[in-house]
């Protein structure tokens, strides 16, 4: 009788079972880090800041890149 057991047993779970030992378990869910603090309004906001020490970067041909070209007329 107890083959007969194990076989309807079988054919219920086609003969594959959930392991149900602890180191097949996953783990519980960890608590989530707390979200990064915001910087303080006076921090951001009040500081100014120095210029750079070797200054601003002007390049000699800047205008030249911007300069339109001068039209052509249409030829008649």
């Amino acid at each position: 009788m107890e083959r007969r057991d194990e076989a309807a047993k079988e054919g219920e779970t086609g003969g594959w079972e959930t392991p149900r030992r602890a180191e097949c378990r996953i783990p519980a869910a960890t608590r989530c880090p707390p979200p990064p603090r915001k910087k303080s309004p006076a921090v951001a906001f009040g500081k100014r800041r120095d210029p750079p020490k070797n200054g601003y970067f002007h390049p000699p041909d800047l205008e030249a890149l911007f300069a339109l070209a001068p039209r052509r007329e249409a030829c008649a």
